[in-house]
């Protein structure tokens, strides 16, 4: 047992080529000296706190905000409790035999992939599903690459069973997988993502759920990193896990997961059919919505009346950004879609918009909506203490992250047993300090338009 302990740990130390310490180390001890440093400075100025609330107090404006912030605090606590208790309640649905499979057509938009999408359509081939069910189409969506030389290739190799496609011109994801759900002739309705590699049994786990439950409408797939090699992407692993095998687990038990991933999601064709004109006209502020276009679908489908589930077994690896200015993009974006769809969503969640209970839906919804109201007050507060007190200001912090961390790190460790656990402290350090703006900005900034990460790739 030490011995095996010993090894992981010095693999993840160390570089296997040169045996030099690997920059996984560096990150991780600059992590634990920094929040070192941030116990050091609470223990030192704890004292401060004190008195520095009591000032906020004094004033109408301090107090107005402390009875806000409170409120919210303790409304995430409850929530917390709520979600665990669900989370302990969900079991993935297991796979249903071949005969009681349906049709099912899967669509692969593309955009500047080169040849990820050729191993993405390779992987979908090998799906353990009946082949006689299995529809499986290619949109490139006016590539200016090599991307659709790389359809056609595979097209070449794989014959009837893949059908491509090609826009006249970049529309967009939405406009591509409307032309897939207009061609597709399958019951069930999977969207895959061009830089996703899938496990031979996840389309069949997928799709089980629509058999066993007539009222599912969609289902979300459990999203992994592919391209593990470089810090970001290793960080953005443990957080996906946090996000999807918990929050998702129990947003299904709820029957309410509030956004099918893009990299991997389900939809019953009768379900996409009802909303697809609203879907692809779909507008925010008189522009026309090209981005979000998962958290919208899924959205329309909950306001139908039907469930959102979550499958933990059926499992898509993507590639996420490696550098931080495509990762704050892809926050910026899903940012702007949380706003959108959140309003959107309030429009019906207090309504009856479905049979049984929405308790469930509602408080999902409550917590999603009071970021977007808490996120300026709660900037304006950060910039202050800051200010006033900078040093006590990273202390607290700092304490906050190792308190808050550790669930992840746990929920990490116990899931994949794995020292890659400790990168939820990594995460969580940079996105307080380094993408603390992105709400913010994203509700500031609402009714842009443009995807942010589609351009070319650059050459290394």
């Amino acid at each position: 047992m030490i011995k095996k302990l010993k090894s992981t740990l010095n693999a993840f130390l160390y570089t296997k080529e040169t045996g030099e310490i690997s920059q996984n180390s560096i990150t991780s001890i600059s992590t634990f000296l920094i929040i070192g440093i941030g116990i050091y400075f609470f223990s030192v100025f704890h004292n401060d706190f004190e008195q520095f609330n009591a000032k906020r107090l004094s004033t109408t404006l301090g107090l107005t905000f402390a009875i806000m912030a409170l409120s919210v605090m303790v409304y995430k606590a409850l929530l917390f409790i709520y979600m665990l208790y669900n989370f302990f309640k969900y079991k993935p649905i297991a796979s249903v035999t071949d005969e009681e499979l349906p049709t099912c057509t899967v669509i692969v938009p593309a955009y500047n992939e080169g040849k990820q999408v050729w191993d993405t359509l390779m992987s979908l081939e090998k799906s353990n599903y009946p082949k006689n069910k299995l529809q499986l189409l290619a949109i490139d969506d006016g590539s200016l690459d090599d991307t659709w030389n790389w359809i056609l290739d595979a097209k070449h190799k794989l014959g009837d069973r893949l059908e491509v496609f090609k826009q006249p011109e970049n529309k967009g994801k939405r406009h591509a997988l409307y032309r897939g759900f207009n061609i597709g002739t399958g019951e069930i309705f999977v969207t895959v993502d061009s830089d996703s590699i899938v496990n031979s049994d996840t389309i069949r786990h997928l799709v089980s759920p629509f058999v066993k439950h007539k009222n599912c409408g969609a289902v979300a797939g459990n999203i992994r990193v592919l391209n593990k090699k470089a810090i970001l992407p290793k960080m953005l692993d443990v957080s996906f896990v946090l996000s999807f095998e918990f929050v998702r687990s129990a947003e299904s038990n709820l029957n309410s997961v509030l956004c099918t991933p893009g990299a991997l999601a389900a939809y019953r064709s009768t379900a996409v059919h009802k909303c697809l004109p609203e879907w692809i006209n779909q507008k925010f502020m008189g522009q026309p919505s090209d981005i979000g276009e998962d958290r919208a679908m899924t959205n329309m489908i909950l306001k139908q009346g039907k469930h959102v589930l979550f499958q933990k077994n059926a499992v898509a690896y993507t590639n996420v950004p490696e550098e931080y200015p495509g990762l704050y993009k892809m926050f910026i974006r899903w940012g702007r879609s949380n706003v959108r769809e959140n309003l959107e969503m309030a429009k019906y969640v207090f309504t009856n918009f479905r049979k049984g209970s929405k308790f469930g839906t509602r408080l999902l919804f409550i917590s999603q909506f009071s970021k977007i109201i808490m996120s300026f007050p709660l900037l304006v507060f950060m910039l202050f203490f800051v200010l006033v007190h900078p040093l006590l200001f990273l202390g607290s912090t700092l304490v906050t992250i190792l308190v808050f961390s550790t669930f992840s790190v746990l929920f990490f460790a116990h899931r994949y047993k794995s020292l890659e656990a400790f990168w939820a402290y990594s995460y969580s350090i940079l996105y307080t300090f380094g993408l603390f703006w992105i709400t913010p900005y994203a509700i500031a900034t609402a009714s842009r338009r443009g995807w942010l990460t589609r351009g070319l790739p650059e050459k290394k």
